[in-house]
């Protein structure tokens, strides 16, 4: 084992492969090509061996596949060239950037969400709601990206640090969330899964807590007054759906409901957006975090359709863009795969996604008297 960690990475030769992998295998069968090493493995416990194998292997621009044919276990070795990021994502500048701009446009669609408000009810100085505001939706999409890196670090799986993505201030959302890139390869499904899911829960925490708090803060406005409002248009009803997590927080105040106009304040709409942002994240479709965690329990005919689901309920939300965006990003690059093809997920994470799919329809921004109208 010692003459692998000596020598440098360029010096690996096939020969040296071959006996790396029986020192770690029980191999019954070999054979090689010009470009790739196949070894059929006897191992009934070789899922951690994989692991540790995969490591190594990456370190020396070697990648290896674990799959099974005819119902006998085989690792496939190739050497690889390690993927160039683009330019602009290798720089370290380029998420600091990003990161400032995206403050920028959240504290300037902060301040004039608060101005419009005050137009209407006083809820505070602009300048200091619109601060609340940025902490409030940076805080929920930089800790769904915090879980990611956590859940990377404990698999030993590298990755760049946040990217967030400007949006729209004022006519839309001022930010249209954040992503990271692994710099390793993902080896089996556990490690898909528990990566992925990581970030939907660790966001969602914080969502919950913005929009208990929007809630409490939130004014509501008497009947009359409302009444008058609409009729001068300074006051329009929300019709952008709203999530049942959403609802519960406003319930806990007694706010919501018939008979109630809740003043929807910039705290308010940061919730809004965490929901959303995790909602979508957690739709079972193309690369999405949903969309990895679902494809370590379908097949990769069965996921593709369950994107072709996902796009249909963006539809139905009238999400269109969105479903749009998912569709031509799917074409191009259906789903995420890992270097062992064999071994299943666990029984505790098949459990973990079915309160995933409860959490994604909990935060769905769904229509107005949806749940009335699915009870009555």
């Amino acid at each position: 084992m010692e003459r692998f960690s000596l020598k440098k990475m360029e010096e690996y030769s096939q020969e040296d492969i071959i006996l790396f992998v029986n020192s770690i295998f029980e191999v019954s069968d070999f054979s090689k090509s010009e470009f790739s090493l196949k070894f059929r493995i006897e191992d009934l416990k070789f899922k951690l061996r994989f692991v540790d194998l995969a490591r190594k292997l990456e370190n020396m621009s070697y990648v290896c596949k674990l799959t099974e044919i005819n119902g006998a276990r085989y690792i496939i070795i190739q050497k690889f060239t390690p993927k160039k990021q683009r330019k602009w994502l290798s720089t370290a500048w380029t998420p600091r950037i990003l990161f400032a701009i995206v403050i920028t446009f959240v504290m300037i669609d902060g301040y004039y969400r608060t101005s419009k408000t005050n137009s209407i009810i006083e809820i505070g100085d602009p300048l200091e709601m619109a601060g609340i505001y940025t902490l409030s939706l940076l805080g929920i999409l930089g800790i769904h990206e915090l879980g990611h890196i956590v859940a990377a670090k404990v698999h030993k799986l590298k990755t760049t640090w946040p990217y967030f993505l400007p949006g729209l201030p004022i006519i839309g959302i001022p930010t249209f969330g954040a992503f990271i890139q692994a710099k390793g390869l993902t080896i089996n499904r556990e490690i898909l899964f528990d990566v992925a899911i990581a970030g939907p829960i660790a966001g969602l925490v914080i969502a919950i807590i913005v929009s208990i708090y929007g809630a409490y803060t939130a004014p509501v406005l008497d009947q009359e007054i409302a009444a008058k409002l609409f009729a001068e248009s300074r006051l329009m009803e929300w019709n952008q759906g709203e999530p049942l997590l959403m609802t519960l927080s406003l319930a806990m105040f007694g706010k919501g409901g018939d008979g109630h106009q809740v003043i929807m304040t910039p705290i308010m709409f940061a919730a809004w957006i965490g929901f959303l942002i995790t909602f979508l994240n957690l739709l079972p479709a193309w690369q999405l975090d949903g969309g990895h965690m679902a494809r370590t329990l379908l097949s990769s005919k069965m996921h593709r359709y369950a994107t072709y689901g996902s796009m249909l309920v963006l539809v139905l939300l009238n999400y269109w863009l969105m479903a749009i965006l998912i569709f031509i990003m799917s074409s191009r690059n259906p789903s995420a795969s890992t270097l062992d093809d064999v071994s299943p997920l666990s029984r505790n994470r098949k459990f973990a996604y079915i309160g995933i799919i409860i959490l994604a329809i909990l935060c769905a921004p769904l229509p107005s008297g949806f749940w009335s109208s699915i009870l009555s």
